[in-house]
């Protein structure tokens, strides 16, 4: 590197950490004592000012307000060290926070009254499966079905709404897999930083504005996989996962938004016809890939797996399944 390159770097970086620095005093001490707290799940900003916390186990509660030109400077702020631009044309803003990977999805007007936000901190411990069975959460069957499910390298869908926990769960399985085979190469794709993974042959790839998550799985496939997660399938995408799962790369997983069994089957089928490489048979690919789905959910207990399907086949414009 020359003098000259590494000095541009050098300043670069110092331009990078003022604007960081910016944006944590914009963000104010409330949030940012929020984001320090270990048990801090979610950070919410209403139109209306009031600033809601959710804490881990706890229901939400509002600790203060924020006044609107002070959210609005912070969206900016966090706009430009993406690299993004934000104004009445392009009123959403969606990224990560620089100080910890925090998810950051934030709204300005005019589709809103006032400036919006949601900050989602990622999980800090990956609690294993027995733990959730301690927690009441599932039960020691439905413990032993995932377990098998991971050793027999099953392709495993975790279906829920959104603050349900699913991604709170995929990194359990994803232990799981670790414990069940600490040699395996573990590949995994998703838009933000959410997944954790402690496999010493792991590589975890996040999609860009210019790089799909089609992308990211064609390249995958050429990278020598044992087990190919997907962090949320969410578009035209979920052919290229089913097709990899189906074509030798099996024991993979990942999430989906849906309230059961049957409607993550039917979003599916939804998502995979946006595809323009769909097959007109569907349903059997869907069945062939596609092996077992957990289905966890908020309940007034706290979060409960609600069930688990297992996925046999497809005939008579039929799905075969079998509750577990």
């Amino acid at each position: 590197m020359s003098g000259v390159d590494g000095d541009t770097e050098a300043a670069s970086e110092t331009v990078k950490q003022r604007v960081t620095e910016r944006l944590r005093r914009d963000l104010g001490p409330l949030i940012e004592g929020a984001l320090n707290d270990p048990k801090t799940t979610d950070i919410l900003l209403n139109a209306d000012g009031k600033l809601w916390l959710k804490r881990l186990g706890e229901p939400s509660r509002v600790i203060g307000e924020i006044k609107a030109w002070r959210a609005m400077s912070a969206i900016k702020t966090l706009a430009g060290l993406l690299g993004k631009t934000v104004g009445a044309k392009e009123p959403i803003l969606d990224g990560e926070l620089p100080f910890g990977n925090e998810r950051f999805a934030g709204q300005i007007p005019p589709v809103v009254s006032s400036p919006c936000f949601a900050i989602r901190k990622p999980a800090i411990k990956v609690f294993p499966l027995n733990s959730y069975v301690d927690l009441a959460i599932m039960s020691q069957v439905q413990c032993d079905v995932i377990k098998e499910a991971v050793r027999e390298h099953k392709n495993i869908l975790v279906i829920g709404g959104t603050g349900s926990g699913k991604t709170t769960l995929i990194n359990a399985i994803i232990q799981q897999m670790v414990d069940n085979a600490p040699d395996e190469r573990v590949f995994i794709i998703e838009d933000t930083g959410e997944i954790q993974c402690a496999a010493i042959n792991c590589v975890q790839y996040h999609t860009t504005l210019e790089v799909s998550m089609t992308d990211l799985l064609k390249t995958t496939l050429r990278m020598l996989p044992d087990r190919i997660i997907v962090g949320e399938v969410r578009g035209a995408e979920a052919l290229d996962l089913l097709d990899s799962w189906n074509t030798g790369h099996d024991g993979g997983a990942g999430t989906l938004h849906a309230n059961n069994p049957e409607s993550a089957l039917q979003r599916l089928k939804s998502l995979i016809t946006r595809n323009k490489h769909a097959p007109s048979d569907i349903e059997p690919l869907i069945a062939q890939a596609v092996h077992v789905i957990v289905h966890i959910g908020r309940t007034p207990e706290g979060r409960r797996v609600e069930g688990i399907l297992e996925i046999l086949g497809y005939e008579n414009g039929n799905y075969i399944t079998r509750k577990l």
